[in-house]
């Protein structure tokens, strides 16, 4: 009877743990450019902490990458305000971008959007 007792609390536990998430990283070109050459699932964050856009996008990547679809998924943040070389090495416009990679091809760009289904659908391409 303690067999089936502690299969069920093992099973519980593993139930109660949480998924790994994405890895989110700052961004450096060096981890970037690994990243890319190891053809790894790269999401790519321009935020600004005073930008209301990216906060949202913050929520809504935390809620999708709980999804275990993504456990490989690496976001770099690059930060919007100290990082300038970086964001326009990438062509990017302005805070609020998030560009999604399959290795060193990009696969989906989201600027200054807030919509669940446009940001799923830049994750998803990035770990197809």
């Amino acid at each position: 009877m303690r067999r089936p007792l502690s299969i069920l609390a093992v099973s519980l536990s593993l139930l109660a743990s949480p998924a790994l998430a994405a890895q989110e990283t700052p961004f450096t070109p060096a981890a970037f450019h690994t990243a890319q050459a190891n053809h790894e699932a790269i999401l790519v964050d321009v935020f600004a902490s005073w930008c209301p856009i990216c906060r949202s996008q913050q929520g809504t990547l935390k809620k999708l990458t709980a999804d275990r679809a993504y456990d490989h998924l690496h976001i770099f943040r690059i930060d919007y305000d100290t990082q300038k070389a970086d964001w326009q090495a990438l062509h990017v416009i302005k805070q609020g971008t998030l560009i999604a990679f399959k290795g060193g091809t990009e696969v989906d760009r989201v600027n200054f959007n807030t919509d669940e289904g446009v940001i799923h659908h830049a994750l998803a391409a990035a770990v197809r």
